[in-house]
C-alpha cells in the first residue's frame, strides 16, 4: 500500500490512509479516486447533508469487502467534526450521528472508509420534524427504467397542480427520487401520511404500472412502488452526489426534468459526474428556496380515510 496522503480541505489538513487501495475492484477505482470525486462535487454533497444526522454505509476492505451501515460516528473522529444526538427508542439509547456542516468532514467519513451517505430528512435543530418531503420511485424487479420515466412525469405533473417544486435525482441503482422542500412543522407520521396520499393519486393516474401495496408479495414484480415508507422516522435514502456501493461506482445525480426521457443512470459515475458538476453546477442548489407545505395532501388523505382506505403501520426502525 502507498504512503499516507496529506490533502488539505478548506482549512483543514487531512491524512489519507491505503490511498490506492481498490475500492470497486471492477473499474479499478480507488480510496483515492473516491476522495477526488468528492471533492469534485464539495458544495453539492454539503447542500445534500448539511446539518442533518447521516448514516455512514462504510466498507473498510472495498466492495469486496462486507458493508457496514454505522449511526454511530466512527472512533477517532477530530474535534472539529460535528455531530447531532438523535434517540432511538428500539435500543433505548441516544446515538451521535455525523452532522456535515462542511467538506472536510465529508472527505474525514471517506478517510475512514465510508462510500455512501445517508442523511435523514430532518435537521439538526428540529430532529423530529422533517422538512424534506422524499417521492421513491422503486421499481420491482422486472420494471424497467422506461416505466420509471413515465410514472416521473406523472408525479411531475401532480407536483404541478400542487404547485409544489420538485427536485429529481438518480438513485443510483435503478430508481429515481424526488425531493419536495417543506417547512418543519409535522412530525413523520403526518409526512409519511402525506406521502401515501400523494402516492395514491400517482397511483390512480398509472394504475397498470404503480402500486402502493404494503406487502412486497401484493406487487407485481413489473409494477412500481411508489414508496412512501422513505419519509418514516429513520428510514434515509442516498443523499444527492452520494457515490454507490455499485460495480461501477455509480452516484445519486441531480437532473433536470426535461433530461428525463435521456437519462442513462449507469453513465452517472464517480468518473462522468465530476466533468457534469463543473458544467452545470449544483442542480440542487435552489431546493432550500421553494418549501411547499403538505396540508393539502393531509387533506387528500382524510378524504381516502373516510372512503375506507387505510394507513398500513409505521414499519419498524431499520437496524
Amino acid at each position: 500500500m502507498a504512503e499516507a496522503l496529506g490533502i488539505e480541505v478548506g482549512d483543514r489538513e487531512l491524512r489519507i490512509t491505503n490511498p490506492d487501495r481498490v475500492y470497486f475492484p471492477r473499474i479499478g477505482a480507488t480510496k483515492l479516486d473516491l476522495v477526488r470525486y468528492y471533492l469534485a462535487v464539495g458544495d453539492g454533497i454539503v447542500n445534500a447533508l448539511r446539518e442533518r444526522p447521516c448514516m455512514l454505509h462504510r466498507y473498510p476492505k472495498g466492495l469486496a469487502g462486507d458493508k457496514v451501515h454505522q449511526k454511530k460516528l466512527p472512533a477517532g473522529a477530530p474535534p472539529w467534526v460535528q455531530t447531532v444526538s438523535v434517540h432511538f427508542p428500539r435500543y433505548h439509547r441516544d446515538v451521535h450521528e455525523l452532522c456535515v456542516t462542511e467538506l472536510a468532514s465529508v472527505i474525514w467519513a471517506v478517510q475512514m472508509s465510508t462510500v455512501e451517505f445517508h442523511p435523514w430528512n430532518s435537521r439538526r435543530g428540529h430532529v423530529e420534524q422533517p422538512d424534506e418531503w422524499r417521492i421513491d420511485l422503486d421499481p420491482m424487479p422486472q420494471c424497467d427504467f422506461s416505466t420509471v420515466r413515465r410514472v416521473a412525469h406523472v408525479v411531475r405533473e401532480v407536483l404541478d397542480e400542487l404547485g409544489a417544486v420538485g427536485w429529481p435525482k438518480t438513485s443510483g441503482g435503478r430508481g429515481l427520487h424526488v425531493y419536495v422542500r417543506i417547512p418543519p412543522r409535522w412530525g413523520f407520521a403526518e409526512v409519511r401520511r402525506a406521502a401515501l396520499a400523494f402516492a395514491r393519486e400517482v397511483e390512480r393516474r398509472a394504475p397498470s404500472e404503480v402500486t402502493t401495496a404494503w406487502w412486497r408479495k401484493d406487487r407485481a414484480p413489473d409494477e412500481l412502488f411508489v414508496d412512501y415508507n422513505q419519509n418514516a422516522r429513520d428510514h434515509t435514502i442516498a443523499a444527492a452526489y452520494s457515490v454507490r456501493g455499485t460495480p461501477g461506482a455509480t452516484v445519486s445525480t441531480p437532473v433536470g426534468w426535461d433530461e428525463l426521457d435521456d437519462v442513462l443512470p449507469d453513465d452517472l459515475t464517480i468518473a462522468t459526474v465530476p466533468e457534469r458538476y463543473a458544467r452545470l453546477g449544483d442542480l440542487h442548489a435552489g431546493i432550500d428556496d421553494a418549501p411547499f407545505s403538505i396540508e393539502p395532501l393531509l387533506e387528500w388523505a382524510e378524504r381516502d380515510e373516510r372512503e375506507g382506505a387505510a394507513t398500513p403501520p409505521e414499519p419498524p426502525e431499520p437496524r
